[in-house]
């Protein structure tokens, strides 16, 4: 009941102390910021538990563009030994690309002006401590508003999971059928497109490989459409996840934009509490062109794995197309987890 935070739970008493740490300015004044040196790691939370962390919010000016992209966020929670979190900045909160853009979800948001006000309200439970660390790895100072709120227990949370979060991109995914030309004059390489078959995922794009016990609960994916295709919809790509070692996909689904929630090609822009389209830069001339950004979250259905989980998704029908995609994947699980991917350097992340 400790963890109740429903509208329905909120009249029940609970037995936990509310904590918070922020960028406040200790002397009473108003210099309520932090300035972070290029290079310069600085920890926003150090808490002994047993605990929770229930909200994150954060606010960045910086003059360096794509700035959302070149700082990073890492969690630890109970001393681990690497992070249970790594992600750049913007890309937690939501979106990608390295912009700010207003969007609500129920676990995410960034809100006005312009995006900029970063909202998290993943509870994040611990039973010794929790650390939460940004890295500025741009070349200018980045300035930072910030609040972490939290609960403080007697005892851990009972059968609680930790946290965690994984950046992934693959700039350019590797295409095979992406010549439009050819598709319009040879009908046999069109039907070559259309009939491929890829039943076992190989080379789909990876949004999440984890190992241990736990639920998948979700991810933001974001694609740069830069290159016109044989056929220019990136939504025909189907997801696929594999669940405690299974060969062949344990999820078999339809389609990206069915995965998302969405149908039949959508280029409007939409929020739900737990799917969307925030961010679609489609034109007359080409309505799937530039940069897109979509979320769903499983809050309401996580994906179980007692084992092992990797999430994935085709580039295109058969992974087809060459496109620019990146993700962050959100799940909890039981410690110890496996290795994240190495974070990209910052020129490795910067948008097209």
């Amino acid at each position: 009941m400790i963890g109740a935070s429903s509208l329905s739970g909120l009249p029940l008493l609970r037995d936990a102390k509310r904590g918070r740490t922020s960028s406040y300015d200790p002397t009473g004044g108003n210099v309520d910021f932090w300035l972070i040196g290029p290079g310069e790691t600085r920890t926003l939370a150090d808490i002994a538990g047993p605990g929770c962390v229930k909200h994150i919010w954060m606010t960045f000016a910086s003059r360096e563009d794509a700035y959302p992209r070149r700082s990073v966020l890492r969690m630890y929670w109970d001393g681990a030994k690497t992070p249970c979190v790594e992600a750049p900045t913007g890309d937690f909160f939501g979106i990608g690309h390295g912009i700010t853009r207003n969007f609500w979800s129920l676990p995410l948001t960034m809100s006005p002006q312009g995006g900029r006000g970063f909202n998290c309200f993943f509870p994040m439970p611990f039973a010794k401590s929790a650390r939460i660390e940004i890295t500025n790895e741009g070349e200018r100072r980045l300035m930072t508003y910030f609040y972490v709120d939290y609960e403080i227990y007697q005892e851990p949370l009972e059968d609680a999971a930790y946290f965690h979060a994984q950046w992934r991109r693959q700039n350019p995914t590797d295409g095979w059928g992406d010549d439009s030309r050819r598709f319009d004059s040879d009908t046999e390489y069109a039907r070559e497109v259309f009939t491929a078959s890829n039943l076992d995922g190989a080379g789909n794009y990876v949004i999440l490989e984890a190992e241990g016990r736990g639920h998948y609960v979700g991810c933001n994916l974001n694609i740069d459409c830069f290159q016109r295709s044989s056929f220019d919809w990136y939504g025909e790509g189907d997801d696929m996840i594999y669940i405690d070692g299974d060969i062949t996909p344990t999820l078999y689904g339809t389609g990206t934009e069915d995965y998302f929630n969405t149908a039949f090609a959508p280029a409007l822009e939409f929020c739900a509490p737990y799917h969307g389209l925030p961010l679609t830069q489609g034109t007359p001339e080409w309505p799937y062109g530039g940069k897109h950004s979509m979320y769903r979250f499983h809050i309401e259905d996580p994906i179980h794995f007692r084992e092992s989980i990797r999430v994935t998704v085709e580039h295109g029908h058969a992974n087809h197309m060459t496109h620019d995609y990146s993700s962050t994947a959100y799940w909890y699980q039981t410690e110890p987890h496996g290795a994240l991917p190495a974070m990209l350097p910052v020129e490795g992340r910067l948008p097209r």
